[in-house]
């Protein structure tokens, strides 16, 4: 069954936000080796209930998005357009992770489905 399995939150001041969350929460926070801004963000250990997720510069999608992990992110595409959904960024390779893609569903709420592939280029 397809699953919340990441978060991003925007941040206008990512080592602000970054500050911020170890401050509140003791999250670890580290920069990924991407040609992006992006802080991969530990919220706890291993094998305890939770999930991790990031920080992200903020662009023109200002809000904390969820990412769904799936089995086929084409699979799932059509699905959420059968459902009334809506894709605002199509299927992208995320090297060495695996397909993404941003999609809305009908009350306009911004989400992320992902299929591991490290192979994806």
């Amino acid at each position: 069954m397809p699953r919340v399995v990441h978060f991003e939150i925007p941040a206008d001041d990512p080592d602000r936000a970054i500050r911020f969350y170890q401050e509140v929460f003791g999250w670890t926070v580290k920069k990924w080796e991407a040609p992006i801004d992006y802080w991969l963000v530990t919220t706890g250990p291993e094998g305890e209930p939770g999930i991790d997720g990031a920080i992200a510069r903020r662009t023109d999608v200002p809000v904390t998005c969820n990412t769904i992990d799936v089995p086929s992110v084409d699979d799932f595409i059509a699905k959420i357009l059968k459902a009334g959904g809506q894709v605002k960024m199509e299927k992208t390779a995320v090297p060495g992770v695996g397909w993404f893609a941003n999609c809305v569903d009908t009350e306009g709420n911004l989400f992320s489905i992902m299929q591991e592939a490290p192979n994806a280029k």
